[in-house]
């Protein structure tokens, strides 16, 4: 448990952790202008929260070894992932749902007033799919099954390493 509470202090798990979720967004974009497959509101809003996980990564690897850093970058993570777990799952049941008026999905994203982004860069935040279709799915899953999976794994990830600090830091 050592080595890993140890591990956010060094800039490579960082890295890592970075490069992970940079992938996942260049994903998102080769489904979306490879594969055709129009973003809805809630796929945009669990694209913002994967772009959270990546400024916790960068973040966190700009100086590892500062606890400021590093509790900014647990913030971030900790936020985005459980915040893009919840997005997903409420994602899933408008997909699964019988019941054509329990959810309905927005138009444009509620983005905060001083920060369109939808407006800002619009080929990467504009809206343009429904949320209740199911255009893809891989072993059975739909896109937002798989995203509550990988937000989930980073959430547990996130409560292991705070734990593992945390341990270490009692037992010094």
């Amino acid at each position: 448990m050592n080595w890993l509470a140890q591990l956010p202090t060094q800039r490579t798990p960082w890295l890592l952790f970075t490069a992970i979720v940079f992938l996942l967004e260049v994903t998102a974009l080769f489904f979306q202008y490879q594969m055709g497959l129009a973003p809805c509101i809630m796929c945009i809003y669990q694209r913002t929260a994967v772009l959270g996980l990546l400024a916790a990564g960068i973040v966190g690897s700009i100086n590892p070894n500062s606890k400021v850093t590093r509790v900014i970058a647990y913030s971030i993570w900790g936020v985005s992932s459980i915040w893009g777990y919840l997005i997903a799952r409420e994602h899933i049941d408008m997909q699964t749902t019988t019941d054509p008026f329990a959810f309905s999905c927005e138009f444009e994203p509620n983005f905060p007033s001083f920060m369109p982004l939808h407006e800002w860069i619009p080929h990467f935040f504009q809206a343009t799919g429904d949320c209740g279709n199911i255009d893809w799915q891989f072993a059975g899953l739909s896109m937002p099954a798989w995203m509550e999976i990988i937000f989930g794994l980073f959430a547990i990830t996130f409560f292991i390493v705070i734990t593992g600090r945390l341990m270490l830091k009692r037992t010094v």
